[in-house]
């Protein structure tokens, strides 16, 4: 800019002195010498110019090279990692989904049972099947009994103490009511872990 403004200065002060006619030479000699200096520093630039392009155009391909080593390097750690899904998420997204109502009514049922009358998985799928009971048809209860989210020991050991607190029950025939096929059906470990943890 400041290039341009002496070379405006220098042709306005050369038509003025052509213009009034005086003092020519003296200002033919101080626009040469605005236009000498003026041509140097075009030169110097040009060259500062020529060289920084020459700079440029050696590290390009370089610069192009380390790109594409940092966009190889990077393509492996853009790959999404995902962790897999547990039991619990998967049951969740199915059942917003892709999970029959039926299923889903089953799996509350179910859930209701451990959950409030402390029952045994194979109590609950009889209750969930039986005529007499929910009605469910045979696949709907298993999917239930397959997703509940249950501590089968802890309902044993609840049943045992309603049967212990209320009934008077011994430990030995509280475990015979716990396992057998005509009371709650769990199973011997459920029975045996129960009868272990009552007072």
């Amino acid at each position: 800019m400041k290039k341009l403004f002496t070379l405006i200065l220098a042709a306005a002060l050369l038509s003025t002195a052509a213009l009034t006619g005086c003092g020519t030479s003296k200002v033919e000699d101080d626009v040469s010498s605005a236009l000498a200096e003026l041509q140097s520093q075009l030169d110097d630039a040009n060259s500062k110019l020529k060289d920084a392009s020459s700079k440029l155009e050696k590290t390009e391909p370089e610069t192009e090279t380390e790109t594409e080593t940092e966009t190889e390097t990077e393509k492996p750690t853009k790959k999404p990692t995902e962790k897999p899904e547990s039991k619990a998420e998967v049951s969740s997204q199915s059942s917003d989904y892709s999970v029959p109502t039926e299923y889903r009514n089953a799996l509350k049922k179910a859930e209701s049972y451990s959950n409030i009358m402390h029952m045994s998985k194979q109590g609950i799928y009889e209750q969930l099947t039986s005529e007499y009971g929910e009605g469910f048809p045979a696949d709907a209860a298993q999917y239930a009994i397959d997703n509940i989210v249950a501590d089968w020991n802890a309902n044993a050991l609840e049943k045992a103490k309603s049967y212990q607190e209320t009934m008077n029950m011994s430990k030995n025939a509280i475990y015979e009511q716990l396992i057998s096929e005509y009371g709650e059906q769990f199973t011997e470990s459920e029975a045996q872990y129960a009868i272990d943890h009552l007072d």
